[in-house]
């Protein structure tokens, strides 16, 4: 078996990456993707390569030399790189496609080395391997039958992103056999340059194959296995992360603070989420608006939040929107005075947007971090305002509504403010009906300020939404001349005017998530190793017990099973203890969690 290695191109999208040098020595933690490719097929028993190089061509022979790890390296030269496109590079080696049974590859890929192991091994003698398309490939897509048989080849110029759920991105790796490439590939090959020229991409030869009645070519389908693509600087950084090794990996995806979405393959069990909300029919009508949504400007703030006061039932000068969360707690940094009062460990952007204006710290003095309103009464004595996470994160821990009005009173007889945090209180067992957000309880507490992050209980982080409500019209005033008259996208807009229509599907998912966090915790109580800590939110604070490294635990799931949950090493309040904390998903995803969980060996 022998490979050949398409390495000619100029890779212009990497920008300095390949300034004065070619893709394939592009480096991804100190390893050329070139030794990387070559590296996997030794260890796949191919015992020649065959590279067809251009720009910067000498280097990489420098590099490489005549053989590597006991491989044979030939060396074929495309002259006109700057002229042409793959097909011409392959048109050069094609003596060698009908040589020997090929392994046909790319040289701008980074990719798991069991891909090829699996498809050597396969009976099957002409394959292209493909994966099921998602949201960061671009390029060819294949379709298939039922017997995996490739029906057709679609180039970008003919992608139809109705038809996704039919389509599988070519890896751009085929194994092709002597024969195919003698009676089928390099006649198709030799006739396509010839009618059409060089400028072209050697699958568009494949895809006029597909269209002969026995082709011959089927799809090897991969799932688990890792492979990337790297075009430009955005899969370079993807890629980089993907295949980072053991030691760096979790501080990279940690980095990143979302956008996981690039991968598919990761369970998110650390940031927050409502899996069960919205629902299709909400997300189809958001859909069928997208072209409006996209092309025209948002309403300004105003009109957002006479949206949010519709949506919480209070009045309009009592709430302002934000872009999430974060940006209300940063404008409200900006108009407090006084310490503020916060209990560690908490959410992090509290202390470090108040840090400016003087925080006082409590840390509970037990190890479920709960306490009291009685502490919380003594605790507000040194400082004008007082933080309230209800129910509290990272703990879970809550506190009833009509203590946290006994709260409200005793600190406005004080001359203090409370902050509440209501972020995850719909999670709670009486759900919804816990919130402060009504017009009676705002008109009664002037001094009390409501936070909630829209994108924990409803489902939509991507839409970055959040409301700050109060009835101090003076305060309220200037948290909003803080903010951007144009700070919420036509998408959040929308989604707070069309939510009434849904309220009632919000209070079903809701309840649905509070039973399935109940059902959770009594799984995740059977992991010898873990001390489980009871929540009203939707995660679960967890101490680790057996005298382990709570990041070591992080750091298995996310290389050995490609979890990621939230590693709680040196945050303020856990200074020398061990705790992770673990979002409620689903129910497949939480018993799979547990699944992995109860089979780590420590």
């Amino acid at each position: 078996m022998q490979a050949i290695i398409l390495a000619a191109g100029l890779g212009k999208r990497l920008g300095n990456l390949t300034q004065n040098n070619t893709k394939c020595m592009v480096e991804i933690h100190g390893k050329t993707l070139i030794e990387r490719s070559l590296d996997n097929l030794s260890m796949a028993g191919v015992t020649r390569v065959v590279l067809v190089i251009g720009y910067e061509g000498q280097k990489v022979i420098d590099l490489l030399g005549d053989s590597y790890a006991n491989m044979e390296l030939v060396y074929v030269e495309n002259p006109i790189y700057d002229k042409t496109n793959n097909i011409y590079s392959l048109y050069l080696a094609k003596d060698y496609l009908t040589d020997r049974d090929t392994i046909l590859l790319e040289s701008d890929l980074i990719y798991d080395g069991e891909i090829l192991n699996k498809l050597i091994a396969s009976d099957e003698p002409n394959l292209a391997v493909v994966a099921k398309y998602e949201s960061w490939m671009d390029g060819t897509v294949v379709t298939l039958d039922d017997k995996n048989n490739i029906k057709s080849f679609i180039p970008k110029s003919h992608f139809d992103y109705q038809q996704l759920d039919k389509y599988y991105k070519t890896v751009n790796i085929y194994k092709l056999s002597k024969n195919f490439c003698s009676s089928h590939y390099v006649p198709f090959l030799e006739a396509y340059c010839k009618a059409l020229g060089h400028n072209e991409y050697y699958e568009q030869v494949l895809r006029v194959i597909t269209l002969l009645e026995n082709s011959d070519l089927k799809a090897f389908k991969i799932d688990t296995e890792k492979w990337y693509e790297i075009d430009d600087i955005q899969d370079y950084n993807n890629a980089e992360t993907v295949f980072a090794p053991a030691e760096k990996k979790l501080k990279m995806i940690q980095g990143r603070y979302g956008g996981y979405w690039r991968f598919p393959y990761l369970k998110d069990f650390c940031y927050l989420v409502n899996p069960y909300f919205p629902g299709v029919k909400m997300e189809n009508e958001i859909k069928a608006y997208f072209h409006a949504l996209m092309s025209e400007y948002p309403s300004g703030l105003n009109v957002q939040n006479l949206l949010a006061a519709r949506m919480f039932d209070c009045p309009q000068e009592q709430i302002a929107v934000g872009n999430g969360a974060a940006e209300l707690i940063n404008a409200l940094s900006l108009v407090l005075k006084g310490k503020v009062g916060i209990i560690n460990p908490s959410f992090n952007e509290y202390a470090e947007r108040f840090e400016s204006i003087g925080v006082e710290t409590f840390v509970p003095a037990n190890e479920n971090y709960a306490y009291s309103i009685d502490e919380l009464k003594v605790f507000s004595e040194s400082v004008e305002t007082l933080l309230l996470i209800n129910p509290d994160n990272p703990s879970g821990h809550f506190i009833p509504v009509n203590k946290v009005l006994e709260l409200v009173q005793f600190l406005a007889d004080a001359n203090k403010k409370l902050i509440l945090d209501e972020s995850f209180i719909d999670f709670s067992t009486e759900g919804p009906q816990n919130t402060l957000i009504t017009e009676e309880v705002l008109a009664k507490y002037p001094n009390l300020i409501i936070i909630k992050s829209i994108s924990k209980s409803y489902g939509v982080p991507g839409f970055r939404l959040g409301v700050l409500s109060c009835s101090d019209l003076e305060l309220m005033q200037a948290v909003k001349s803080k903010i951007s008259i144009w700070n919420v996208n036509s998408f959040g807009e929308f989604f707070m005017q069309i939510f009434e229509k849904y309220r009632k599907d919000y209070f079903k998912a809701c309840e649905t998530i509070a039973n399935e966090r109940d059902r959770f915790y009594e799984n995740l109580k059977g992991i010898n190793f873990l001390r489980v800590i009871p929540s009203q939110a939707n995660y679960f604070l967890c101490e680790i017990v057996n005298g382990k490294s709570s990041t070591e635990l992080t750091e298995r799931l996310l290389i050995e099973h490609d979890l990621f949950i939230k590693d709680l090493k040196g945050k303020k309040g856990f200074e020398n203890k061990e705790y992770i904390r673990i979002a409620v998903r689903n129910r497949a995803d939480n018993d799979f969690i547990v699944d992995v969980l109860k089979k780590q060996i420590w």
